[in-house]
């Protein structure tokens, strides 16, 4: 796995008032399909509904606290770290050698409707990692993700 992270998700209870704070921090949104994506360096930051996002990612929407879910503590954080790849069979290998280290695959990779193909892994400690390949979110040799225009699209 290269040491990269491509996307971090935030699940967010109103998505309005959510991207109208990061617009009030000078930051320029694109909304898609009740999404907002923010270009932030060589990385994306999404803002998307945490029910949504929980879903996902293969967790329960609940609250962060508590024990008993994998890695010892239950719920879900609303946060999603995404590793995107470049090719369907880089997010096969890699769901596959999170859950050799000690991880555990929460979303099988499947396509998706939207015409990417991606899984989903928790961390020792339960952290959620979408691993995606997604063509329309090219990748730079470094591995930095640059978010397209979505009204071209």
């Amino acid at each position: 796995m290269e040491q990269r992270v491509s996307l971090i998700t935030l699940g967010v209870t109103d998505l309005d008032r959510a991207r109208r704070f990061y617009e009030a921090l000078g930051w320029r949104g694109q909304e898609v399909e009740e999404t907002v994506f923010f270009q932030a360096g060589g990385l994306g930051l999404v803002l998307w509904g945490r029910e949504k996002l929980a879903r996902d990612s293969g967790r329960e929407a609940g609250t962060a606290g508590g024990f008993g879910g994998f890695g010892g503590f239950g719920g879900f954080g609303g946060i999603v770290l995404a590793h995107n790849v470049r090719s369907r069979d880089e997010v096969d290998a890699l769901l596959g050698q999170a859950e050799r280290a000690g991880g555990r695959v929460t979303k099988p990779a499947a396509e998706s409707p939207h015409g990417f193909y991606s899984g989903a892994f928790a961390d020792p400690d339960g952290h959620p990692w979408e691993v995606a390949h997604n063509p329309g979110f090219p990748l730079a040799e470094d591995g930095a993700l640059t978010l397209p225009e979505f009204d071209t699209l």
